[in-house]
């Protein structure tokens, strides 16, 4: 195992030379971005006055009649992203080590309150031998597609109504997100609405997950898998700062995978979230209840999560410190035919970090972490946690949901520990740097179930996005 004290001297050294990640937090180098993209609205730029002169604003609105009603938006992303991994799995599997390319451009057409958005993506996985996964590469294909509406419905509230191909993330991210960490995101096929008004907004949505495949302009809507369902927000804050979340949402896995076995599986997942920050104290609290079909049984689980946190403005370094915790349930007795396992349906990508073995089903966690500002652009961050199955009776799983060790050969909780230190420069407005290093330590689950060695990651990422 790599020393801790090593690592963290030479990711000390390294933040004289790396700068802060969070595209937007200073918003004098570059506005907030967004993973989704046709969130953003560059409409403002039609008043000359509000123009800085950047070299990008030509790119973000560019007129097509003479009153403005009709413009284009277009940007890109670039990104190349290199990890390398020792004792995959715990030594289950060789060793890998590849670099991720990708290349997202956009066009977003308005006409008035009709839009149409484009995001093809080219994708590429180089310097491996092994099977590429969907996450590695897409080849040439269609990320987002879809046509929207906007109408007016009320005071001050509106209605936006699409169709298509396009990428989704609701409140924190736990049950349907982007999937950005890896190199293909995770894009839908399906109707939405969406009703905004000035302190609340509620979605509701038909979809079906897009399966990627290798090559070009082959990628196609799940024949296995489809969410339903509605998403509503109250923003108790004029800046939407602090709210509330209350959510319904259906799965249909016609081939659903757990430690117990395999069959169809329809999860009805009602939840709340509550969320905010002051600027110096933040936090995000999450609690589900899950009930459906698993077969002909049924399914009964649960999850809680959130996270806490305080930022020292006036402090030098501007530390940042927080805490992360989530428990999540797993099958108590594989030999009940009812399911307790927990469904996170299609959650983030990097779950718990960069190095992420483990994902949220039949799990308890906690971690903390401190980030620090050496500079107005520079953020470094060290992370730990701890890992425990909630049920001896479960297996552990990865973040898409696949058994990584069936939980029959051992009654012991304790997964393993991990430690993450991370660092990142926003060099420009538009090129973003970053590097990180992790280690999991296998605890007595892991190596009562097969080979128990220290999992590394070393990964660095450049991105140019605008």
């Amino acid at each position: 195992m790599i020393k801790f004290s090593f690592v963290l001297a030479a990711t000390i050294a390294a933040t004289t030379t790396f700068v802060r990640a969070q595209v937007g937090t200073d918003v004098e180098r570059a506005p907030t971005l967004t993973n989704e993209r046709y969130v953003e609205d560059w409409s403002y730029l039609a008043d000359p006055s509000r123009r800085t002169g950047h070299w990008t604003e030509p790119f973000k609105y560019i007129p097509l009649d003479e009153h403005g009603l009709v413009y284009l938006t277009t940007g890109m992303e670039a990104r190349s992203r290199y990890e390398g991994y020792t004792n995959v799995n715990w030594g289950s599997a060789p060793n890998d080590s590849y670099i991720w390319h990708r290349f997202m451009p956009y066009a977003d057409l308005h006409a008035g309150k009709v839009r149409l958005f484009t995001q093809p993506i080219f994708s590429e996985i180089t310097g491996t031998d092994r099977p590429v996964r969907p996450v590695d590469t897409t080849g040439a294909d269609m990320l987002q597609a879809f046509g929207e509406i906007e109408m007016d419905v009320g005071d001050r509230t509106a209605l936006r109504m699409s169709a298509g191909r396009k990428l989704m993330s609701l409140g924190a991210g736990r049950f349907i997100d982007t999937r950005y960490g890896p190199n293909v995101p995770q894009a839908f096929d399906g109707l939405d609405a969406v009703v905004t008004s000035a302190d609340r907004q509620v979605t509701v949505l038909y979809a079906r997950p897009i399966d990627n495949f290798p090559g070009d302009f082959d990628d196609r809507p799940s024949r296995q898998k489809s969410v339903w369902g509605a998403y509503a927000t109250e923003w108790l804050r004029e800046n939407r700062s602090i709210g509330v979340d209350v959510y319904y949402l259906g799965l249909l896995d016609r081939d659903a995978i757990f430690d117990q076995g395999c069959g169809r599986e329809r999860a009805h997942t009602f939840g709340t979230r509550i969320f905010g920050d002051t600027g110096t104290w933040f936090w995000n609290v999450e609690g589900a209840l899950q009930r459906g079909s698993f077969g002909t049984h049924r399914v009964a689980a649960w999850g809680i999560g959130g996270e806490f946190g305080y930022r020292f403005l006036q402090t030098w370094l501007q530390p940042e410190v927080r805490f992360m915790s989530d428990v999540i349930s797993g099958d108590n007795n594989p030999d009940d035919p009812n399911l307790e396992t927990f469904n996170p349906l299609f959650p983030r990508g990097k779950y718990f970090g960069a190095l992420s073995p483990v994902g949220p089903r039949n799990l308890i966690q906690v971690r903390p972490s401190i980030s620090v500002h050496p500079r107005r652009d520079v953020a470094v961050s060290l992370t730990g946690g701890a890992f425990w199955r909630q049920s001896a009776a479960d297996g552990i799983y990865g973040v898409p949901g696949n058994l990584v060790r069936s939980g029959k050969g051992s009654d012991a909780r304790f997964i393993g520990h991990q430690v993450e230190l991370s660092v990142a420069w926003q060099a420009t407005a538009e090129l973003n740097l970053s590097a990180s290093l992790s280690t999991f330590e296998p605890g007595r689950f892991i190596s009562d179930t097969g080979p128990s060695q220290t999992i590394t990651l070393i990964s660095l990422m450049a991105n140019f996005r605008f």
